[in-house]
């Protein structure tokens, strides 16, 4: 996700399954015990945190987001069958415990007793229509596909059968579900954790099924936080939920979310005591911020890459992509304008997934995919496309959304292909929502993009570009690479099923509909007040259900 933790190794569906089920308790009654009574004595009397998230969220309605900001936001405010705990372990959520079939085809959640903000009992008939839900075709789902594991998911999203009964999921009464998948899928227990999956609260949504995310009066929810005002473009005010099965741990009484955009604006903000959290902080002052405490620089399964329009001259043509892509010096954007220890990126998955065999890194096993910065063969692609040193290269445009950083990429990769191709780009910035629909409708030349991992395995990030996938966004279609995700979704062999995602991904940089640019890393300004608050390297901006202020 991103239209743009710490990492922890890909484990087994079975083998989490078999941890949490010999206990999820954590640390003794005693210690943890002590150890909250070390932090209250510690605490600010006023538990608030301000973090900027740098957009106005597109929607709330968590069958439809695919940013980083709005699943931050839905993060604080819902809780699936699963959560990732603070050292970003899939631990409990609103399932009790679970048991997987030996063949790895059948897992059978049993719930909690927890209950929604309304007073209602969240059940198992809440996720069944949840999911039933997001695979409606009439929803439009772009993250549909991440159930597509599921038994006939695929079939009643796509049309192919009518009667969402035949889909996999079943409450059999209103502490179990049961879902079938049609093949062997080890991610799948990871996905329980991720916004799609979380459940929503089937009265409010149908009462106002295409604004009920919008007032906190509807917005009903399950999660460490509610949702109490949504003051558009200035902030949105969440509290404590005294109604979530686990508000003992819940420290803060409030957590705001700010939309601000440009990067200098943020930092002022920052510094005067405004906001306590902000992403991307401005480049140029991290030394600095760093020397003084107030910045951190996490981990972040992520890639920022920008999307060809395959469908629009000249991008229709493979040489003029493979061209582009060989003609940016990345270490000079590392160096000169993104500053925060990002790696150059010559393929699409990041470092920091494990491979078939967990010892070995998912990169680094399957290597450079494409040559960085190859002046000779890029001016060599281009002439044989028809436009030799640049001449005849139609007017094209660089898209991307409102932000200072993006914006100094793109001057970047503007100027080197100016000085290195003979081409002449413009650039255009669109607020966030605009930029998003623009993506989906296509409406663009090049854009740029990011994708943040939604769980720890190359799949989050290959099963993107399946011809028509809901986030594909470049009009690619090739159907090597349809069968060889598919063949890594219908396998229960783990060697076959990563040879099959690094076959398809270097279809995928042969072709280059995208062309990736460098591997993440998250800077943060972080007020050291703040304590607890866990800044994901997967999944959102933030997790907030443990974080605490000090004196």
């Amino acid at each position: 996700m991103f239209r743009t933790k710490k990492l922890v190794a890909l484990l087994t569906a079975l083998a989490i399954a078999a941890t949490l089920l010999a206990g999820c308790g954590g640390a003794p009654k005693s210690e943890a015990g002590k150890e909250t009574a070390k932090i209250q004595s510690g605490m600010a009397k006023e538990q608030v945190i301000r973090h900027n998230v740098g957009a106005e969220p597109e929607t709330l309605d968590t069958a439809k987001i695919t940013g980083l900001t709005e699943a931050t936001i839905v993060g604080a405010i819902f809780e699936g069958l699963t959560r990732y705990d603070k050292d970003e372990k899939l631990a409990s959520g609103m399932a009790e415990k679970w048991e997987i079939s030996p063949d790895g085809l059948k897992y059978t959640f049993y719930l909690k007793d927890a209950k929604w903000t309304n007073g209602d009992p969240v059940t198992a008939q809440d996720f069944e229509y949840t999911w039933k839900r997001v695979l409606d075709p009439k929803i439009a789902s772009e993250y549909a596909y991440q159930l597509y594991y599921i038994k006939n998911a695929e079939a009643y999203n796509t049309g192919k059968i009518k009667d969402a009964a035949q889909v996999g999921v079943k409450a059999v009464d209103a502490k179990t579900l049961v879902v079938e998948l049609h093949s062997p899928a080890p991610q799948f227990l990871g996905l329980t954790a991720f916004h799609t999956l979380y459940p929503v609260n089937k009265k409010a949504v149908e009462a106002n099924p295409e604004k009920w995310f919008q007032d906190p009066k509807t917005l009903i929810s399950n999660g460490p936080f509610k949702l109490v005002n949504w003051n558009n473009r200035q902030s949105i005010e969440l509290e404590k939920n005294p109604a979530y099965w686990d508000a003992g741990a819940v420290k803060l009484q409030k957590l705001v979310f700010t939309p601000i955009d440009a990067e200098d604006t943020v930092l002022t903000m920052f510094e005067t005591g405004q906001i306590d959290m902000a992403m991307n902080p401005p480049r140029q002052e991290l030394e600095r911020l760093q020397k003084e405490g107030n910045l951190q620089i996490a981990p972040n399964l992520a890639t920022y890459f920008y999307r060809f329009n395959v469908t629009k001259k000249p991008f229709n043509d493979v040489r003029v992509r493979k061209a582009l892509a060989m003609a940016i010096d990345r270490e000079a954007i590392l160096k000169n304008v993104t500053k925060a220890g990002e790696k150059p990126a010559t393929a699409f998955v990041p470092f920091g997934i494990p491979d078939a065999d967990p010892g070995k890194d998912y990169r680094e096993v399957g290597g450079t995919l494409f040559t960085q910065f190859d002046l000779a063969q890029a001016k060599q692609l281009l002439a044989e496309a028809g436009y030799p040193d640049g001449k005849g290269f139609p007017a094209v445009a660089i898209l991307y959304n409102n932000d200072q950083k993006h914006a100094k990429v793109a001057q970047a990769i503007q100027e080197m292909w100016k000085q290195n191709l003979g081409i002449n780009v413009k650039l255009t910035n669109q607020e966030w929502q605009v930029y998003l629909d623009s993506e989906d409708k296509l409406a663009y030349d090049i854009a740029r993009a990011g994708w943040n991992a939604d769980y720890v395995d190359p799949m989050t990030f290959m099963d993107m570009f399946v011809t028509k996938g809901g986030n594909n966004d470049t009009g690619w279609s090739n159907p090597q690479y349809d069968q060889a995700i598919k063949t890594a979704n219908t396998t229960g062999e783990a060697k076959v099923r990563m040879e099959a995602m690094h076959k398809a991904e270097k279809i995928l940089m042969d072709e280059m509909p995208i062309m990736p640019i460098y591997f993440y890393t998250q800077p943060y300004l972080v007020n050291p007040k703040v304590k607890d608050a866990v800044l994901p390297s997967f999944g959102s901006y933030g997790e907030f259900k443990w974080a605490w202020v000090a004196e």
